[in-house]
């Protein structure tokens, strides 16, 4: 930028004391007033983290051969960063904060590294797994609006891991999607598949993600879940997970994803179950009513805790494209 054409507010004698007011100032140049909050909020924090815990230069170079191992772990398939993130709890707080739902709607977790965009649409009653060590799981839920209607055409994801614990992609030998799906739900918002009870199995731990939980004495596993994500035009989007009840993990998920209203008791099939949806009578069950709220009913909730969150803070702010900024006019 020509220093000559732009007005950019000089910058010298730089201390521990002033290097943070000159980074924002400097940075206040950008036009667009959510991406100047977020940069200036996020100095303000890594500066007062370096200066609160007077960062060395050898902890400062570690974290960033961190990052670097953790960006250079990512391929295709594999998303490190998101695990890091999930690890740190970041993951479910974003998510919260992001897509707030009223009491009686359907709780959102954490999207999870696994997920892929290659999952085929199959029909009603779908196996979805090709695991001949798998117990099977028959799975039969509904998506509905918060007054009880059914959500007819929604877009169901569903993927999970199969009986040792494993995703699909963490197989080196894979040739295309197994243990995930995408169904669409029919006029009364109902979906049903063929699933395997899951397991619980350890998250990724061969990368950085891995030693750093390692070094933090703690464990890698997570309790026995399936992932859905669904959606559809108008509401929003909704990305969970369901949680077997009585897992040893339950309390101690490594990525934080567990919440009370998304554990649930498998239950058994009846001869009438049996014969309907054409498994073994006693084989295990998964039912479900998954809610959703609009898009508009979301927006609003989101806009009224921010606003409540930043007036907590004493900030005096303003809604930007929905998002809060400086109140400066």
């Amino acid at each position: 930028m020509d220093p000559s054409q732009v007005k950019i507010p000089p910058m010298k004698d730089l201390t521990i004391d002033n290097i943070t007011e000159n980074v924002i100032r400097i940075n206040s140049l950008c036009p667009d007033p959510r991406t100047k909050y977020l940069f200036e909020r996020l100095v303000t924090h890594i500066h007062d983290f370096a200066r609160e815990t007077r960062l060395s230069t050898e902890e400062w170079m570690t974290a960033i051969d961190f990052l670097t191992a953790v960006g250079q772990k990512c391929d295709d398939l594999r998303q490190e960063f998101i695990l890091l993130s999930d690890t740190l709890g970041l993951s479910l707080l974003v998510d919260s904060i992001d897509h707030p739902k009223p009491a009686g709607v359907t709780e959102g977790t954490v999207l999870g590294p696994f997920h892929t965009h290659d999952a085929q649409t199959v029909e009603f009653g779908t196996s979805i797994h090709k695991d001949p060590d798998g117990e099977t799981l028959l799975t039969v839920c509904t998506v509905k609006d918060t007054a009880g209607k059914p959500i007819a055409g929604a877009q169901v994801d569903i993927w999970e891991g199969d009986s040792k614990g494993f995703y699909d992609v963490q197989y080196a030998d894979r040739s295309g999607p197994d243990g995930r799906c995408v169904m669409h739900t029919d006029n009364e918002g109902l979906f049903w598949f063929k699933a395997i009870v899951p397991v619980p199995y350890p998250i990724p731990h061969d990368g950085p993600v891995g030693k750093m939980l390692k070094m933090l004495h703690r464990h890698p596993y997570r309790p026995a879940h399936m992932h859905f994500m669904i959606g559809k035009e108008g509401y929003d989007k909704l990305i969970t997970a369901l949680y077997a009840r009585g897992d040893p993990y339950e309390t101690s998920d490594a990525v934080f994803g567990v919440k009370e209203t998304l554990v649930i008791d498998f239950g058994s099939a009846t001869a009438e179950m049996a014969q309907k949806y054409g498994v073994k009578e006693g084989c295990k069950t998964c039912t479900y009513d998954f809610t959703l709220i609009t898009e508009a009913e979301a927006n609003a909730l989101r806009e009224e805790k921010a606003m409540k969150a930043m007036a907590a803070q004493g900030k005096k702010m303003k809604l930007y494209q929905g998002l809060p900024v400086p109140d400066v006019d």
